[in-house]
């Protein structure tokens, strides 16, 4: 069922973009990579825009991460990956860059939880994420441009593959982290496609 509501919003989305101006398409790719000694995380999410009336994009988006660990003995790996949809308001400036908000919606097949490590979920293993935030479109030339923004996700699963990636914690007095909130920063890569 849930590869059929997949599949049907994709199909969704291109016949509404077929049916609505759409001025250009443009092709954005974020990644990451960190490794140490002990453990490592690799990712790409391709979103595929489809800009209507110079200031919407719109489109389906993928993803796919790649996590290992092995401390102190305690060896795993997990493999992430799913879709969804996203939508960008922008607002062109004079100049280079551009304010843009933001709403992005993943759904993600992560089978561990983040929250205890080691400890494979019984139920629930589709993480649903729900990112509002906004950020700069910054254009190097007509064909590339890099968007840098700040995204709060408002469901905050308890199984998200980005609970790891949220850099807002509040700490007490000993320095422990007591409270993570769920505010993430992406840097993706835009190219314009003719």
């Amino acid at each position: 069922m849930k590869k059929f509501l997949f599949v049907f919003l994709i199909f969704t989305i291109q016949d509404i973009t077929a049916q609505i101006d759409v001025t250009s398409q443009e092709l954005g790719i974020e990644g990451y990579f960190g490794a140490s000694n002990q453990s490592g995380s690799f990712a790409i999410g391709p979103k595929y825009g489809f800009i209507l009336n110079e200031n919407i994009a719109v489109g389906p988006s993928f993803r796919i991460q790649r996590n290992w660990s092995n401390n102190l003995g305690n060896s795993y790996s997990q493999t992430v990956y799913g879709g969804g949809a996203f939508a960008h308001i922008r607002y062109k400036s004079k100049g280079k860059s551009t304010v843009y908000g933001a709403v992005e919606f993943e759904y993600l097949r992560s089978p561990y939880s983040f929250a205890t490590p080691n400890q494979q979920l019984t139920s629930k293993k589709w993480a649903p994420t729900l990112f509002l935030g906004g950020g700069f479109l910054i254009r190097v030339n007509k064909v590339i441009g890099i968007n840098a923004g700040i995204l709060y996700d408002l469901i905050n699963a308890k199984n998200s593959p980005f609970r790891s990636s949220y850099f807002f914690k509040q700490k007490n007095q000993a320095g422990v982290v007591t409270k993570i909130y769920p505010v993430i920063y992406r840097l993706t890569f835009l190219f314009k496609i003719p």
